[in-house]
């Protein structure tokens, strides 16, 4: 049977239980309404929303039909819509419960099931094991009541939330000279980000028109994942085409955001904890007192010192966001390296593409009035907070198995030197509280590498990063160089990890 992972199921598209089809969301439905009902919730709101992908109308139509013949009244977005958007209604409608049908930024043969709670934040443990216990007691077949869609004004709400971002945490940046480049990825994200960039004052926008409509299939794309290579080509082709001042990338469910800017070698992706840092600054600028930003143990550590820089509290989490937003009181900004980013906690307790594409336009155009760009801003972190040069090595594997053989064999034999340097090992299996989880970090003075098996993929990841003190702005260029060949020494070695 398929199992409640990172806020719910997700897996391939196949008959039986470990895979994803009408039965398995039927029953995962039917557990869900019982747990609820279990806890004196039965009856309240629910929101089902859906994606794009192979499966989700009728897996959404499954949900919602068996919720309302539960006796929950059901709210059914209409058409296909980014899963920020759930989130933000679960919220704004005080619902007990909230479904997106969706896979992310998986391949086109997966789909899932993503569960939200009261509050509009994931799912997390022990919720998830109990409704399993509940799922497995139902007894099928299972009722279904027919509903139809509503919600529309929901979405308009969302969007009328996220135009007003740039007022309430931005500045007089002219936002009708910045030119936007945009690729939805083949997801549900491209037609709302427009409207939203539109409704917040951003009207230079240009579409990567290949890749806007939803599509399935994903046609042009190996991975529909910003992070891939080759992902954002035809994003970056168009931005040097165009002459923009910043490109914009969603993942399919428009939960995730990447960025593209120009720089001494041509157009490049930032990283996560470079678009991170720069959206936990803008934030901080009209924060209120003794705000809270916070990221992962497997992000960069440079957000620890612009927070102590800029008199916020920070905070360190397991990844996702189920736990990112429940980081702690006064949380006003959350990343996490894998381009989630959360601006707007108030009102979305997830990471959400479009708040944070709108958000970081409008730091564009701050910048921007005063003759700086978003190399600037990060070159300037460098020299007072020392360089943090990041990567990451995503070794994909046959399954999720051998992700966890691997990750076993280097937690029985640990290095204890890497690149020839000494290092010291934290297996975080084995740390009491809230930071225990299933990873090994290995530290040195100069850099810290993160190793741990996916919660969503095949896949064995580690994360790197170098540090290195600046002072001087005149030897940044040189030091930057240093820290690039030490990151390769030890991404070179983290490679090594499968073939070992």
């Amino acid at each position: 049977m398929l199992r409640f992972g990172t806020a719910g199921l997700r897996g391939p598209l196949r008959e039986g239980p470990d895979g994803m089809n009408v039965t398995t969301v039927s029953r995962a439905t039917a557990g869900l309404a019982d747990w609820l009902r279990a806890r004196c919730l039965g009856g309240g709101a629910v929101v089902v929303g859906r994606d794009a992908r192979h499966g989700s109308a009728e897996f959404a139509t499954a949900t919602a039909e068996i919720f309302t013949a539960a006796g929950f009244s059901v709210t059914v977005l209409p058409d296909p819509v980014p899963t920020p958007v759930v989130a933000f209604a679960v919220r704004e409608l005080g619902a007990v419960a909230g479904v997106q049908i969706t896979a992310s930024h998986n391949p086109p043969a997966d789909n899932g099931y993503k569960v939200y709670l009261d509050g509009g934040s994931q799912l997390i443990a022990p919720a998830d094991s109990e409704i399993e216990k509940y799922i497995e007691a139902v007894v099928e077949p299972v009722a279904r009541q027919a509903v139809s869609t509503s919600g529309a004004d929901l979405v308009d709400r969302y969007l009328e939330r996220v135009a007003q971002l740039p007022a309430l945490l931005g500045g007089p940046g002219e936002r009708a000279h910045v030119r936007i480049v945009l690729t939805a990825l083949h997801g549900v994200g491209g037609a709302l980000a427009v409207r939203a960039l539109a409704a917040a004052g951003f009207t230079d926008v240009h579409v990567v028109e290949e890749q806007f409509d939803p599509d399935p299939d994903f046609p042009t794309v190996a991975f529909p994942n910003p992070e891939e290579p080759g992902a954002a080509d035809l994003l970056l082709a168009l931005a040097e085409r165009v002459d923009a001042d910043v490109a914009i990338a969603l993942d399919p469910d428009a939960d995730r955001c990447a960025l593209g800017v120009p720089g001494p070698k041509g157009w490049h992706m930032l990283r996560g904890d470079e678009t991170g840092v720069l959206l936990a600054d803008y934030v901080l600028r009209t924060s209120p007192p003794d705000p809270l930003v916070a990221t992962t143990i497997v992000s960069s550590r440079l957000l620890s010192k612009l927070a102590a820089a800029r008199s916020a509290r920070y905070a360190e989490t397991l990844t996702g966001f189920k736990w990112l937003a429940r980081a702690g009181e006064g949380l006003v900004y959350a990343y996490e390296e894998a381009i989630g980013h959360c601006v707007d906690p108030a009102k979305v307790r997830d990471k959400d593409g479009i708040s944070a594409a709108v958000a970081a336009a409008d730091l564009v155009a701050l910048l921007k009035t005063h003759g700086r760009t978003l190399h600037d801003e990060l070159d300037s972190y460098a020299v007072e907070f020392g360089l943090h040069a990041g990567g990451q090595v995503s070794l994909r594997l046959p399954d999720q198995a051998a992700a966890t053989v691997l990750t076993a064999a280097l937690r029985a034999n640990p290095p204890s030197d890497i690149a020839g340097t000494p290092v010291k090992f934290t297996d975080q299996a084995q740390v009491r509280g809230r930071l225990r989880t299933d990873a090994l970090i290995f530290d040195a003075d100069d850099f810290r590498i993160v190793v741990r098996p996916s919660g969503t993929e095949p896949k064995l990841k580690c994360y790197l990063e170098v540090f290195a003190p600046v002072g001087d702005p005149s030897r940044l260029d040189a030091v930057r160089a240093v820290a690039e060949t030490r990151l390769g020494a030890i991404a070179d070695y983290c490679r090594a990890l499968a073939g070992g």
